[in-house]
């Protein structure tokens, strides 16, 4: 073998004996990401904002593809908006799971780091890698704009915890990674919970100035947006609106009749049973009581659950082997290598096709379509008009209640039609579908696999 040869072959040696099974676990979870990325919605609208932000040369007043009144809605995310409408522009829809990927790859690499810190052994905390992986599924496949927040929560808790075994001046990255998490996703405020109970639960009693003028600063930090000091208006205007006042779509509480929040639930307990064991501090066990009784109320959030969960999880679960895992290296490589072929792929959609969301803007010919929330933003980024849709804080609470009202098929809904003049565009098993079905003066006149095309009859 030649001396070239050699040192390559040494490379490639030293590189497997540094896969284990946690970097396995992260390759799987991005691996997973790739194949299974599907777009929702509460994606496609913030890179249709973000185009009309860089067409425009300014942030907009409300939101301008949409016809219902949004003037005085303070936009908030820009960052985002500008962040997805490059990825959009580079890529389509393949670009938002690019995206999606890196922030799956990154959370869980975080969160590797931080269990080895914490003082879990690598088989160990894959399991619970894995484990995490598979109660936060929704959160890790679909693609949403909490990807950015995937990536700010565990680097959050990764610092908070670093700086709970070794206070140092480290403490005040705090302020700029939440001005930069609030520019990006509203989970920021789960961010600065979480940030408040250490400062106030265990950084005050060794430096309470510290602790105080950091807790004073975060506050500060978190409105460092475009919106400035109208930032807590807008995210009052998220958490009090009227999807999350149902508890319905994105804000549904935790449901034992829903396979994926039984996942959650399955994966949650026995983490969170093991966090407790290892006899975290208060701070945590406080945080951890929060994160459950949030998730309970809106199942989403128990992604942060598990994140959390997770670092002394795995600590205490202590299952350790002298074994050496040669398949690793092997696994690792075809995880890459199927990440590599989703993307490749794109993701899924659970919207319209190219054609038929062409067929629908052409039928309303520039007027404003009445529309399910993923296709409303799918019209919105492909330069079309809606009555509204996502982001729904940035509506009346009128407005609100009557495309809420439409989307599950009450007849209160029904005057959601007269705000569109030609054309509805529905998901095909849908309640709004199903009661467009019935509806006089509707005909149905294209269709594909997932989304319905009505017109109005005159």
């Amino acid at each position: 073998m030649s001396p070239r040869a050699s040192a390559f072959h040494a490379s490639i040696t030293a590189t497997a004996a540094r896969v284990g099974p946690l970097e396995l676990a992260v390759a799987l979870g991005a691996a997973l990401a790739a194949v299974a990325g599907t777009i929702g919605a509460d994606s496609r609208w913030l890179a249709a904002l973000g185009r009309i932000i860089v067409d425009r040369g300014k942030i907009p007043e409300g939101v301008p593809y949409a016809s219902a009144p949004s003037a005085g809605w303070h936009n908030v995310p820009v960052l985002a908006e500008l962040i997805l409408h490059g990825l959009t522009g580079a890529g389509g829809d393949r670009g938002l799971l690019v995206a999606q990927v890196v922030a799956v790859a990154a959370a869980l690499a975080i969160l590797a780091w931080d269990i080895r810190r914490s003082g879990g052994d690598d088989l160990s905390g894959a399991l619970v890698l894995l484990v995490v992986v598979i109660g936060a599924l929704p959160a890790l496949v679909v693609i949403r704009s909490q990807l950015f927040s995937l990536l700010f929560f565990p680097a959050l808790v990764a610092l908070l915890r670093a700086e709970a075994r070794v206070p140092s001046a480290r403490l005040w990255l705090l302020l700029p990674l939440l001005a930069l998490w609030s520019n990006l996703h509203g989970a920021v405020l789960v961010g600065l919970a979480v940030t408040g109970a250490y400062l106030v639960l265990e950084r005050r009693r060794r430096q309470p100035l510290v602790a105080a003028g950091v807790l004073f600063g975060s506050v500060i930090a978190v409105c460092a947006t475009p919106a400035l000091e109208h930032t807590p208006d807008y995210y009052l205007g998220v958490l009090h609106n009227e999807a999350a006042r149902r508890g319905v779509q994105l804000w549904a509480p935790l449901s034992l009749t829903s396979g994926v929040d039984w996942l959650l639930i399955a994966a949650a307990v026995p983490l969170v049973v093991l966090a407790l064991r290892a006899r975290p501090r208060l701070w945590e066990i406080v945080v951890l009581a929060a994160l459950a009784l949030l998730t309970i109320r809106t199942a989403r959030s128990g992604v942060w659950l598990l994140f959390f969960a997770a670092g002394p999880a795995a600590r205490a679960l202590r299952f350790r082997s002298d074994r050496s895992f040669r398949l690793a290296a092997p696994a690792f490589a075809l995880s890459a290598a199927l990440a590599v072929l989703g993307l490749a792929r794109g993701p899924l959609s659970t919207g319209a096709g190219g054609p038929l969301l062409d067929e629908a803007l052409h039928c309303a010919n520039g007027t404003p379509i009445l529309a399910d929330g993923v296709l409303g933003e799918q019209v919105a980024l492909a330069g079309g008009r809606v009555w509204m849709t996502n982001p729904l804080d940035a509506f009346s609470r009128d407005d609100q209640r009557l495309y809420l009202d439409w989307l599950a098929g009450r007849p209160d809904g029904d005057a959601a039609l007269a705000q569109a003049p030609a054309v509805a565009f529905v998901l095909r098993h849908s309640d709004a579908a199903r009661r467009l079905a019935h509806t006089p003066g509707l005909r149905r006149v294209a269709s594909d696999a997932r989304a319905a095309l009505y017109i109005k009859l005159r």
